[in-house]
This record gives structure tokens, C-alpha cells and sequence, in this order.
């Protein structure tokens, strides 16, 4: 899935700001979990919260992880595919947002260009972002089919960035997670986190600020480069 940038946003020196998307805006970490583990359980494999939350969310190598730790018969590309499935149709039934997260996009999207950049795949994102009426406030969204190196990689935002026609640094990336944070530390772009019930163990020592809620990301800040 992809907009198109909206014309003359990226004019000389604007600012830019990129969303993540998962345990950002929309509260799915648990979703992943529970798809992760009930395919897991088939292999009489169980993974707790804070394994996953250490080598899924925040190394962002957990499918690695569980084939080599616990043996599987299965390639991680195959058991991302199986929780692929389940979690489309958990993301279907249950979705929600993060509390104060259409009041930020809308709130962004109003004073600067904005770009998505996730490691979900195109179906999710699309099913997401229609479902929950925040597909027009993204001047781009990008998705894992638009890049080749998933996050802790800095694919995802420098291809966001481009997106929406503004310079690494004129952007701000907002971020929940370690692996997202180390992402827009390698292509350059500052970077506040907002920490979940899930990341809140995470090491955020390369990020610019850390807030308590979405409701303290403010135009000001941006302008500022996250920065209070």
C-alpha cells in the first residue's frame, strides 16, 4: 500500500514526521503475541511475554529465534507466514487504537507532510488504516513490500522520508520500540519515543525525548526536533 505525497508539502527546510504504526498507534502487540504463540503451540513451544517482548519486538528477530532455540521443523520465513494468517484475522475482529493517536495524526497532519513506515505487510496496514479512517491523513505510507531491510534497519524511514520529499534530519520519527528507535538512528533522523505496556523495559538511550502519552507530541516540538 502507498500515497502519493501531497503536492508541495516538502517545501526547503519543512519538517516531516513518520509514524510507526504497531504498539504506536494502533494497540496490536498483544495480537501478535497471541498469533505467535498459538502457532507455537503446535510444536509444543510456549513463549512468554518477556521473551517476546525481548527478542520480538525489541531485537526484532524473533521468528529466528524460536526455529533455532527450540529446533523447529520449520523455516522462520514459514512460521512468519502461519502467524501471518492468524494475526490478519485477530487484526480484523479486535483492532484498536493507542490512547491519543487520531488526535496526533490529525493533529501532525495539519501543520506537516506525514509518512507511515512499518514492517507490517500492505493487507494489514490497508485493512487498518480503512477500518479505523486514518488513510487520508498520510501524505505516504510504507509498508515491508516497499524496502529491503526490515527495522532495526534504517529502510523503512529513509524510504518514508522520500516519500513525502523532506531531508532525514528535517523529519522526526515517533517510535514505541527499541528496534524502531535503532532504525531512525541509522538513517540519520531524530527520534522521540512513546514507550507501551510492551517497550517500557526497552533501552531508549538514543532517543531525543521519551513522552509519557501521544497527547505531548505537539507541532512544537517537531519544529523543534523533538527536542522540549
Amino acid at each position: 500500500m502507498s500515497a502519493p505525497a501531497r503536492p508541495g508539502a516538502a517545501l526547503a527546510g519543512e519538517r516531516g514526521v513518520i509514524f510507526d504504526l504497531d504498539g504506536l498507534l494502533i494497540d496490536s502487540e498483544a495480537l501478535h503475541h497471541a498469533a505467535y504463540s498459538e502457532v507455537l503451540a503446535g510444536f509444543g513451544v510456549s513463549v512468554s511475554r518477556a521473551t517476546y517482548t525481548a527478542e520480538w519486538i525489541a531485537k526484532g528477530s524473533g521468528a529466528d529465534y524460536a526455529v533455532r532455540t527450540f529446533d523447529l521443523p520449520i523455516t522462520p520465513q514459514a512460521l512468519k507466514a502461519q502467524k501471518e494468517v492468524l494475526y490478519l484475522a485477530m487484526l480484523k475482529e479486535r483492532v484498536t487504537l493507542m490512547p491519543g493517536a487520531r488526535e496526533a495524526v490529525e493533529r501532525m497532519a495539519a501543520s506537516f507532510p506525514i509518512a507511515l513506515a512499518t514492517n507490517s505487510n500492505a493487507e494489514s496496514v490497508g485493512h487498518v488504516l480503512d477500518r479505523l479512517g486514518l488513510s487520508a491523513r498520510f501524505s505516504a505510507v510504507v509498508t515491508r513490500e516497499q524496502y529491503e531491510r526490515a527495522k532495526p534497519a534504517p529502510d523503512a524511514f529513509l524510504a518514508a522520508a522520500r516519500a513525502i520529499g523532506t531531508a532525514p534530519a528535517k523529519c522526526l520519527v515517533v517510535e514505541d520500540s527499541q528496534r524502531g528507535l535503532g532504525a531512525a538512528h541509522a538513517a540519520g533522523i531524530p527520534c522521540v519515543v512513546v514507550p507501551n505496556e510492551w517497550t517500557r523495559g526497552h533501552d531508549f538511550g538514543l532517543a531525543v525525548a521519551c513522552l509519557k502519552s501521544l497527547d505531548e507530541l505537539t507541532p512544537e516540538l517537531v519544529r523543534n526536533g523533538g527536542r522540549r
